[in-house]
């Protein structure tokens, strides 16, 4: 019986230190972003990985290198990148409705390059099911003024009303603008 007993307490002590052994084996600082764009706040966490390797001073290619072209990338470090909107927003001719989405990126050297929002939650790193895509949506591809060291995102009121999503690493931004639904 005893042994019993021990067995379950050793189970639940892993299992609730599983949350965080995997905190521990981020490797970039986290950050979450906000803003309230017509009325409803939108709102991004997400890990910003930097352009140096961790732990060294060797300078990555990001495009093309770190972030491989034609495959899926999580949007940033560590667990995938979340987007919570308060009410739907229209992207790319899509609604994303009201709520919590993984934001994934498939990177393309032509430039046409996709964000995709994803249903599924809580995974870490790569994990990505693609029967869980909501949405693939086109991104514009443009120079950065000056060099980004550190991944970047912002969220910023569009020029004709909406917001604007922004990813900026390296000498490259892109971007999605957006609407709130009414």
């Amino acid at each position: 019986m005893n042994t019993r007993i021990s067995t379950l307490i050793l189970a639940a002590t892993i299992l609730g230190t599983l949350p965080l052994l995997a905190q521990q084996r981020r490797l970039s600082p986290h950050e979450t972003i906000s803003s309230v764009i017509d009325g409803n706040r939108v709102t991004i966490v997400y890990g910003r990985p930097h352009t140096v390797k961790p732990g060294t001073t060797e300078v990555r290619k990001i495009w093309g290198g770190l972030v491989p072209y034609g495959k899926v990338w999580r949007l940033g470090a560590d667990e995938a990148t979340l987007l919570i909107t308060q009410k739907p927003i229209e992207m790319g001719g899509t609604t994303i409705p009201a709520g919590a989405h993984t934001l994934f990126m498939l990177p393309e050297e032509s430039g046409t390059s996709k964000l995709i929002v994803n249903k599924q939650l809580g995974q870490w790193g790569l994990q990505y099911n693609e029967g869980e895509d909501l949405a693939r949506i086109d991104l514009q591809k443009d120079a950065t003024d000056s060099k980004v060291d550190q991944f970047t995102m912002a969220i910023a009121k569009g020029s004709s009303g909406g917001g604007v999503l922004k990813l900026m690493w390296e000498n490259t931004q892109f971007s999605v603008p957006f609407t709130v639904q009414k």
